[in-house]
Order: C-alpha cells, then structure tokens, then sequence
C-alpha cells in the first residue's frame, strides 16, 4: 500500500468542488487517511513549490496558492500516487481527457484545481511538509471489496 498527497487549490474550493473532488477518490477505492483545510503561509508553499523556485511562474504561483484556503488530503491505497495522478489528469485542463478531474473542470493551466504527488519520494516529502503531525491509521472494512 502508498499514501500520496493531493491538495484541492484556492480556485477548487472557491468553485465549491471539494467534495466532488473527495468522492472522485473515495468512489476509486482508496482511503482517506488525512484531511484538514487551511490557507497555506508563504513559506509552507515555497517548500512544496521549491522545484519550481527558479521558472518565471513561481512568484504568481506562490501568491496564488496562499491567497485562500486549500484542503490537504493524504490518501492510501495500492499505488495511490498513480491511481491519484489518473483521476487528476493532465496540467492544462483543456487538453485533459473526460472523466478525470481536470478534464471535466479545467480550462486552464494555472487554474487548475488540484495537485497530486508525481513520485513516491515527492508524495513522503509533501506529506511530511502538510502533515507534520503524521496522518491516521485506521481499517477500512470496505477495503475488501477493492482488492483481491
């Protein structure tokens, strides 16, 4: 089992998309194992966006991602960072298939709603950063139907 990071951004939850969102992810099968909403300080955003530091975005991405509230989410489940990544889909919203999150409400780059750990060393990374209290362990007796 993997636990990824996905964050519903400022523009998700001011178009009232969470728990659209939050179901997508609940409705595949994996489970969630952390939540909690804030509006993220500059300097929580700087770390997770520290790859980017240097592209010329970076200072519109910073202050977009701390201008309102995010909801973090931890989720868990057999390959849950590409299963996460596959829901989300693509960056640029009007290039992303139907049916994943991007695709059915995106319509731009910047804009677009959601992000997700791309890696397993990126998803332990992000969410150490958001969940530095740690995330819970629980059984989930409808696990079973999930899996063989």
């Amino acid at each position: 089992m993997e636990t990824t990071y996905v964050m519903v951004k400022p523009d998700g939850v001011q178009r009232g998309l969470i728990g659209e969102i939050i179901g997508r992810f609940e409705q595949k099968g994996l489970k969630l194992v952390g939540l909690k909403a804030m509006v993220p300080s500059e300097e929580i955003a700087r770390a997770h966006y520290a790859v980017h530091a240097e592209r010329p975005f970076f200072p519109g991405l910073i202050k977009f991602v701390t201008s309102g509230p995010v909801v973090c989410m931890a989720w868990a489940g057999r390959d849950a960072i590409s299963v996460a990544r596959n829901l989300i889909g693509p960056t640029n919203g009007r290039e992303a298939p139907p049916g994943t999150i991007r695709g059915d409400y995106g319509m731009d780059i910047g804009y677009n709603m959601i992000h997700g750990s791309d890696a397993p060393e990126t998803a332990e990374f992000e969410l150490g950063l958001w969940f530095s209290e740690g995330v819970m362990e629980w059984d989930q007796t409808i696990s079973k139907w999930f899996y063989e």
